[in-house]
């Protein structure tokens, strides 16, 4: 039920804003000298409920951007935001990586750190406490935050789903 038709068709019309993540440069050793190599890692989103991650890599660093920007944009999720916050509270995890979401009240802003903050800011979370458990690798990081946030169900969607109103939902 989590994540059902949560993929987001790529057009021009869509403004995405691009965050870098993540360099890592990775070396060849061969017989005429070193070869150095770049993987970067990108989040790009509309800051409204869009966002997508890519991994470009290349000979030079500014190349090895753009193409994960492209990547990005074949990747786009669609992301309940609710005033400003997400729904619920979300555990997932991917890898050795795990996140803990939760939300906050408007004026919190964002508690998280580093990957975890690039995806939730590209995405148009304002205010949510964000905690990462286990393995602090970027990659993951980002992996598993999109993966909880793609599990997110919106209000209206759990009304509907059960046949009540929408106060019903908040107010038990």
């Amino acid at each position: 039920m989590a994540g059902d038709n949560k993929k987001v068709k790529t057009t021009n019309d869509i403004e995405l804003k691009d965050r870098l993540v993540a360099i890592n440069r990775t070396t060849k050793v061969t017989k005429g000298g070193r070869t150095f190599t770049f993987a970067a890692m990108v989040v790009v989103g509309n800051e409204d409920g869009v966002v997508g991650w890519g991994l470009g890599k290349a000979g030079e660093v500014t190349t090895a951007i753009a193409k994960g920007v492209e990547a990005a944009k074949k990747n786009l999720v669609k992301v309940p935001v609710y005033k400003g916050t997400i729904p619920h509270v979300q555990v997932s995890r991917f890898g050795g990586a795990e996140v803990f979401l939760k939300p906050a009240v408007t004026g919190t802003g964002v508690k998280a750190g580093g990957a975890m903050r690039a995806v939730l800011e590209s995405v148009g979370v304002t205010d949510v406490l964000a905690k990462s458990k286990g393995s602090s690798n970027p990659h993951n990081l980002v992996k598993a935050t999109i993966k909880a946030l793609t599990e997110l169900r919106d209000p209206f969607t759990v009304a509907q789903n059960r046949g009540i109103s929408m106060d019903k939902v908040f107010n038990g």
